[in-house]
């Protein structure tokens, strides 16, 4: 867990900023009625073999829903610093899927991103937030740690440690 208050202002800085980036990203997934991830699934090209079925198989709707409240909730656990270990894990997956589904190899996105992209330097960041433990940086996760029920529940402790 991070000592000096230097590093504990930058962990909570560096967990706001990336609980803002997907609570916005949810905001305009949630509340945008009949948003849907087809389009987004549709246009990738490295790995369209993969990505594109899905943009119109029966899964869409699911997949959509997925997205949509996995943003909603990763945003809400890094800003309220609750269970970020868990919220972190799903984070990285979702960023890895997303740079992957970005790729025009060895481009990601566009012309100006070689091989590496925001994507990845989130997932990373993310994975900083989990080796510093985050959520105990004025977050809700050393709180849920002392409570009984969280304590006697492997999973429930797991998640906030």
């Amino acid at each position: 867990m991070p000592t000096s208050s230097s590093e504990r202002t930058l962990i909570v800085l560096l967990r706001l900023s990336l609980a803002w980036v997907f609570l916005y990203a949810a905001s305009h997934q949630v509340l945008v009625k009949g948003w849907s991830v087809a389009g987004f699934l549709d246009h990738t090209k490295t790995f369209h073999w993969l990505y594109g079925p899905m943009a119109h198989s029966s899964l869409t709707p699911v997949i959509t829903f997925l997205v949509e409240y996995g943003h909603l909730l990763i945003g809400l656990s890094l800003l309220f610093g609750l269970a970020v270990r868990l919220s972190s894990i799903f984070g990285i997956l979702l960023m890895l899927t997303y740079w992957t589904a970005h790729m025009d190899w060895p481009y990601i996105g566009d012309v100006n991103s070689l091989l590496l992209d925001f994507h990845i330097v989130y997932a990373l960041i993310l994975a900083l937030l989990i080796v510093k433990r985050a959520g105990h940086v004025f977050g809700l996760d050393g709180w849920a740690a002392r409570q009984s029920f969280v304590a006697h529940n492997g999973a429930l402790r797991w998640a906030v440690a």
